[in-house]
């Protein structure tokens, strides 16, 4: 009669397993039925990392969620658990207390003395293993191992299912995003589809932190094109060094890479790391065919699950599906673009033609008027207007070269680009100013790192001193290039980190220019120098 009621037992413990469908309950139920079968106190299943060399899920029944909590970190696989790990075989005491393999057990922990171990196989892999522990009748039998067997063959069976179910959900949710996505990028602007890209994988994987980079135009640099996170205000348009951080790993190999949580030493800011640990990550290379754009950087909390092989699928579907459609976006602005550049030239040669002639012509007449009036406060107002007129027709010129035929090597064309991208959204657009020959005195690589700088200090004056008022200046002369960027935002903390500043004084000080930062409460000034030719920098020194 026993054995026929355990038996029955059995059968309903399968019952209980093979009802669920969500892996999640599968785990649960498979602990909960193991604990009523052979009669014991406490009970766990314990998930082995895909490294084969740990526990990466642990489920228990039995403890409290006080004395879970008096316990601290849940077990990661060594002593018994571990021996599970490395010996699939069943592991049968009496007492667990002076056996070789045991590991004895952490402050606050329940008393513990049988045991009862059982490998999980899915299919012809150990997926888990089953830890009983505390019959409540003395000893686990060699009848308790065979039922326990028993139900964990029915268990992995369960567990395949719900793996498969849970699978084919994740792939159709990564597919669902990306068909939306899609969709999205095609009807807006290149400039804010990446803003697009990064907000909506972070909703579908769950994700703290997602970022793109972006490559420089400084060889092997990344700049952070778009990020929605924790962290977003410190990274967005900041450049990183990618032999510094796990995205890195993408330009030597170009293929999805996935880390697990993991204890961490370097400081890597795409990564979400917490009491010196990090979470998984995940990085893939956004291309579309030999094309290569940049990296996506998908980055969990310590406390969540590694990213799934279901999930990196569709990771790479979806970014892949979003590089063709900015293709596809960026086509249709190059043929608007296209249509737009007649109207851009007749408006930039009735500017220069008319608008600025006559402007010139009204400031001769009132030099003119100025000469008859005599000195006085007359004179002295004439010449303010004069003045302004000057200033009215140099920002007309501004706008007649930005009007005017792009020339992709004009530093004028890729400043107006950089303005453009980092004052999206911003209160008002900044003031910008070009003196001088720039064009022909700034090229090659001065004129990539007059573009790194313009990028920076917008960046800071925009986005993190939140200034209402921004202006940019940049003046060439025969022997240096200058660029002077002043806001009215609430200056420097003292505790903010100055790497980007940092980055732009190394770069004047390999050119043999100067750097100098003016920041208070009611503004900052930032003013880099470098030399255009061979004359040798100038000496400033930085005050806060």
């Amino acid at each position: 009669m026993r054995t026929q009621g355990r038996l029955r037992a059995l059968l309903r413990a399968n019952q209980a397993v093979v009802e669920q469908s969500d892996l999640t309950l599968v785990l649960r139920s498979i602990i909960e039925a193991a604990v009523e079968l052979v009669d014991a106190r406490y009970g766990a299943m314990g998930v082995i990392s895909p490294e084969r060399d740990a526990l990466e899920q642990f489920i228990y029944v039995g403890l409290s969620e006080e004395d879970a909590a008096a316990i601290g970190h849940l077990p990661e696989g060594r002593g018994l658990l571990g021996a599970l790990i490395t010996d699939s075989r069943p592991i049968l005491l009496a007492e667990m207390e002076g056996d070789p393999r045991a590991a004895g057990f952490p402050p606050h922990h329940p008393p513990m003395h049988s045991f009862l171990g059982v490998a999980v196989r899915v299919g012809d892999e150990v997926f888990g293993n089953l830890y009983l522990t505390n019959h409540r009748d003395g000893g686990f039998s060699e009848e308790d191992e065979q039922l326990l067997e028993a139900l964990a063959a029915t268990a992995g069976f369960a567990i395949g299912n719900a793996r498969l179910l849970a699978e084919a959900k994740v792939r159709a949710h990564w597919m669902t995003a990306a068909a939306e996505l899609s969709a999205a990028i095609l009807s807006t602007s290149t400039t804010t589809a990446l803003d697009l890209l990064v907000t909506r994988v972070r909703e579908v994987s769950g994700a703290e932190q997602v970022t793109i980079l972006l490559p420089t135009e400084d060889d092997g640099r990344f700049r952070v094109a778009a990020t929605n996170g924790e962290a977003e205000a410190v990274l967005r348009a900041t450049e990183i060094d990618p032999s510094t951080v796990f995205a890195g790993r993408v330009l030597d190999d170009p293929r999805p890479h996935t880390q697990p949580r993991r204890p961490i030493d370097a400081d890597d800011p795409l990564l979400i790391v917490r009491e010196g640990v990090s979470g998984p990550v995940m990085a893939i290379p956004l291309q579309n065919g030999p094309l290569f754009w940049g990296v996506m950087c998908i980055s969990r909390s310590p406390d969540d699950s590694r990213f799934s092989p279901a999930e990196t699928e569709g990771a790479v579907d979806l970014s892949s599906r979003a590089i063709l459609a900015l293709e596809l976006a960026r086509a249709g602005e190059e043929a608007q673009r296209a249509l737009l550049a007649d109207d851009r030239r007749r408006i930039a040669r009735d500017l220069h033609d008319h608008v600025i002639q006559q402007l010139f012509g009204a400031g001769l007449g009132l030099q003119a008027l100025a000469s008859s009036v005599g000195p006085g406060p007359a004179a002295d107002g004439i010449s303010d207007t004069i003045d302004q007129l000057d200033d009215a027709i140099a920002q007309i010129r501004t706008v007649i070269f930005a009007l005017s035929h792009r020339d992709d090597t004009s530093v004028r064309h890729r400043v107006l680009d950089v303005v453009g991208e980092v004052s999206s959204g911003a209160r008002r657009p900044p003031a910008i100013r070009f003196n001088g020959p720039v064009d022909l005195l700034v090229r090659d690589e001065l004129a990539t790192d007059v573009v790194a700088v313009a990028r920076e200090l917008l960046c800071n004056s925009i986005r993190h001193a939140q200034a209402d008022h921004v202006s940019l200046d940049v003046t060439a002369s025969d022997d240096k290039v200058t660029v002077v960027v002043e806001d009215d935002g609430g200056g420097i903390p003292a505790d903010a980190a100055l790497s980007g500043l940092d980055n732009l004084r190394q770069r004047a000080e390999q050119r043999r220019g100067a750097f100098a930062v003016e920041s208070s409460p009611t503004g900052t000034t930032v003013r880099w120098i470098a030399p255009t030719g061979s004359a040798s920098g100038t000496s400033l020194k930085e005050s806060g």
